[in-house]
């Protein structure tokens, strides 16, 4: 697989609409509507979905893909869907590149010292053993260092100073990742020593957010990369707004160590067309910081939850509901590219001939706010007729051709039908990816609220027998 990271918020917010012209009608037969009704009420007095996060994020914790958390997360997700009845449980292996992060530090030695806040960025080389100091260079965005001339850095460290925005939507995160993404890799060709980034975050904490970065296609090394927390790349701003030019030590025990094999975990509510597959997925790694509640363990709790709920009442969904926790998101989207690629190695000619639909819940737990598809026109008026069972949880009807989810893009790309449910998320990135993601941050009752969305829509997919588009849309990022 390519070393690549495409953010959900990235890629799949910004598609243009697909035509939803000769739209008809569409009503549920009143069996469907009754027992979606009563999904949704039981659901909104369910402490499932936060019972399963709450589990996670405690018994495992911190779980990074390839760590012994990591192993154990696997056990953990295993144990969980047969002991929840699932009618069954498998694994499927998933192979990625190992990084690891041992100790990292950072120090100001000009013109005061001072200890700065950084955690390094996944997939970031060492330095050497006894540290790296040099002047650093600010740059105002990655376009800014993109324009100086290649090899002008002269081992100095390039500094990236831009400021993530917030948005409800998650938009800015977009805008200001490609700095983490792509930022050390261009200064390795600018000749400079080692990277750092102001904190793709949104938060005034000292507590830097790391992510992965995107190693070179041709694989050539890019150069040791660290994120700084906002308040000290707001010192770093303030030293160059006073003409300083700040001299730095930084110090990075981190890099990649063979390979490693971790699993994506399945469970599965046997429909009455067990061929015929809905996907919920959510990803089962976590960073190394924090316990991972956030991203994405509240994910894992709400597509479980609402898989069990559609279980545990009278009758059987039409379609298969099939939970899906992916290995290793954060650092490459491994596990859902490996779902795809053994899909593809089954059908060859059309390797998304089961897939009915994939959703999937990874930006945290805020309250959902918005159902947003993108399917074809049929499969539309069906998104319109469940939205009204969806209305009573202040949840707004968005537009068709706007897909979302991070494991899933691999399929959505691949031009399987997609429901997004969309999540408030004006407060996640001031805990993506650092030490405080952590359960306390999660509201119960907004948990609640997702899994009434998500069990409402699972199986108000699998009983409507239409077909959503899936294996005839064309790509996401076309």
């Amino acid at each position: 697989m390519k070393n690549l990271i495409f953010p959900c918020l990235i890629v799949l917010l910004s598609q243009p609409l697909l035509a939803a012209d000769d739209t008809t009608d569409f009503t549920f037969n009143e069996a469907a509507l009754a027992h979606a009704h009563t999904l949704r009420e039981q659901a909104l007095r369910s402490d499932l979905a936060y019972t399963i996060t709450a589990d996670l994020t405690t018994r495992v914790g911190a779980r990074a893909g390839g760590t012994p958390q990591d192993a154990l997360a696997v056990q953990w997700a295993v144990k969980q869907l047969k002991a929840l009845g699932f009618d069954r449980v498998w694994t499927q292996p998933v192979t990625f590149p190992y990084w690891h992060r041992g100790q990292e530090s950072a120090q100001l030695l000009q013109p005061v010292p001072q200890q700065l806040k950084i955690t390094a960025l996944g997939g970031s080389p060492g330095t050497a053993e006894n540290g790296l100091v040099a002047e650093v260079v600010l740059f105002a965005d990655l376009q800014a260092l993109q324009a100086v001339a290649d090899d002008s850095l002269n081992g100095k460290i390039a500094f990236i100073n831009k400021r993530m925005q917030r948005h409800r939507d998650g938009h800015g995160y977009g805008e200001a990742v490609v700095a983490r993404s792509n930022g050390p890799a261009v200064a390795k060709a600018k000749g400079a020593a080692a990277l750092l980034i102001r904190s793709i975050g949104t938060d005034n904490n000292r507590t830097p957010h790391t992510g992965t970065t995107r190693q070179p296609e041709d694989g050539s090394a890019i150069v040791p990369a660290a994120a700084l927390s906002n308040p000290d790349a707001d010192q770093l701003q303030r030293l160059f707004a006073l003409g300083i030019k700040p001299e730095l030590e930084l110090r990075l025990d981190t890099g990649f160590d063979g390979e490693a094999t971790s699993y994506n975990v399945f469970g599965e509510v046997t429909g009455a067309q067990p061929e015929q597959i809905i996907l919920l997925a959510a990803h089962l790694d976590s960073w190394d910081v924090g316990t991972g509640a956030i991203d994405d363990a509240a994910g894992v709790g709400i597509v479980t939850a609402a898989a069990k709920l559609i279980q545990d009442l009278p009758g059987i969904p039409q379609k298969t509901i099939r939970v899906g926790l992916f290995a290793n998101e954060e650092q490459g989207l491994y596990g859902g590219f490996e779902y795809l690629n053994q899909l593809q190695l089954q059908h060859p000619d059309a390797p998304l001939v089961e897939h009915v639909m994939a959703m999937e819940s990874d930006f945290g737990a805020g309250h959902i706010y918005r159902i947003d598809a993108r399917t074809n026109a049929a499969g539309w008026s069906v998104v319109d007729a469940l939205h009204e069972l969806l209305a009573p949880l202040q949840i707004e009807l968005g537009s068709n051709g706007k897909p979302g989810g991070s494991d899933i893009f691999p399929l959505i790309n691949a031009g399987i039908a997609n429901i997004a449910l969309r999540q408030d998320g004006t407060d996640y990135f001031d805990l993506h990816h650092t030490d405080n993601d952590t359960l306390d941050k999660i509201e119960p009752e907004a948990m609640q609220q997702n899994l009434a969305a998500w069990a409402v829509t699972a199986w108000l997919v699998s009983q409507s027998g239409v077909d959503f588009g899936s294996g005839t849309l064309a790509p996401a990022n076309d």
